[in-house]
């Protein structure tokens, strides 16, 4: 680990384990790993009509999915949720994508004192029809469509925000279920406290630019949770939970310490980017992020053991991964999208460190 590595985790550590947790402070380290000495000032025109970049989208997609293999614990199936009776699946079409709007009624549905390590929406993709395809053109072949997930956030003013969750190709001319990781959906809205339904939204999009990919793209069909739409295989939804009372992580905080009683533990602490001032239109993915910080008491061993010079056991970080995140960046006169990987901000492990 170089210097400016062990810095940076030094400064997380601080932020991470302190009570008072600050955003000036948080917003440092941010800065500090994206070298920047300030948040970009951004006008209007940069925030209208963005649209991330296939190359940015599938870097993020896969620092996204090599993280939730590297945290994911082995899932005990829980159930299978299905489309909400009654909601009718609408679907958007324009020139360039088509989307497909999904609702899934989560109350009641995850057990208490459960955590959902993983959620998989699954989606019925009907057989192609030739007849919807577009004339053959002599430049080289379109195979396949990109269809994203998005998880959408309904804002208390009435608009809607969404954050990318997975993103993968289809080939058109396969057909069958299409699964899509959408773990990180399930967290966003296991942290909204009205408790609404969770909505996503699916997009189809072309293979790469350019109008004749954007025609085969609205070949692609799955089956919605129209009631009048009568194919095979509505949409699912597929949780996996862990229960905490078997299966429960050692080193995790429980309740009692939320009250300072318990040894050292990693306790909750989430950040949503967009409750925070400097961050909500500044960085465009992912929402928010379980932080998590670390909690608790040490046992201190007798004077008699101690090293000379060595001070309190504390508890610390001890393990931590990284957080990809999607961000808008200015260059001169004009904004750019990037993707990238912040290390050390996502605490795993805590343990007793003696101080000195």
């Amino acid at each position: 680990m170089d210097l400016r590595c062990a810095w940076m985790l030094c400064v997380l550590c601080l932020i991470l384990t302190v009570q008072a947790f600050t955003q000036e402070r948080f917003k440092e380290v941010v800065l500090k790993q994206l070298g920047l000495s300030e948040v970009p000032k951004l006008h209007t025109r940069d925030l209208v009509d963005l649209v991330i970049p296939d190359h940015v989208k599938n870097k993020y997609v896969s620092m996204l999915k090599r993280q939730r293999v590297k945290r994911r614990a082995l899932p005990s199936l829980a159930g299978i949720l299905r489309g909400t009776p009654g909601h009718t699946g609408e679907v958007l079409y324009s020139d360039t994508t088509t989307r497909q709007k999904l609702m899934f009624d989560m109350e009641g549905r995850i057990p208490k004192n459960s955590e959902v390590t993983m959620a998989e929406l699954k989606l019925f993709k009907k057989p192609l029809d030739r007849a919807n395809l577009p004339p053959k053109q002599s430049h080289r072949p379109v195979s396949s469509a990109r269809v994203s997930v998005y998880w959408v956030q309904q804002q208390h003013d009435g608009t809607n925000r969404t954050s990318l969750i997975d993103s993968r190709l289809i080939p058109i001319r396969e057909s069958g279920w299409k699964s899509f990781d959408v773990t990180q959906a399930v967290h966003y809205w296991l942290r909204n406290k009205r408790r609404e339904p969770m909505f996503l939204e699916v997009w189809i999009e072309g293979e790469r630019l350019g109008s004749y990919a954007s025609e085969i793209a609205k070949a692609v069909h799955f089956t919605s949770q129209d009631p009048k739409d009568k194919a095979l295989g509505k949409p699912e939804l597929v949780l996996y939970t862990l229960s905490l009372d078997d299966y429960g992580s050692p080193g995790d905080c429980r309740e009692e310490a939320v009250m300072g009683k318990s040894t050292c533990c990693r306790q909750k602490h989430y950040i949503s980017f967009r409750e925070l001032p400097w961050a909500q239109h500044w960085i465009l993915e992912p929402a928010g992020f379980q932080a998590y910080r670390c909690s608790g008491s040490c046992l201190q061993p007798p004077r008699a053991l101690r090293l000379p010079g060595s001070g309190q056991r504390s508890c610390a970080v001890a393990g931590s991964s990284a957080l990809p995140i999607i961000y808008l960046v200015k260059r001169g006169n004009h904004t750019e999208i990037e993707a990238a990987e912040f290390p050390n901000m996502i605490v795993e492990r805590c343990s007793c460190i003696t101080d000195g």
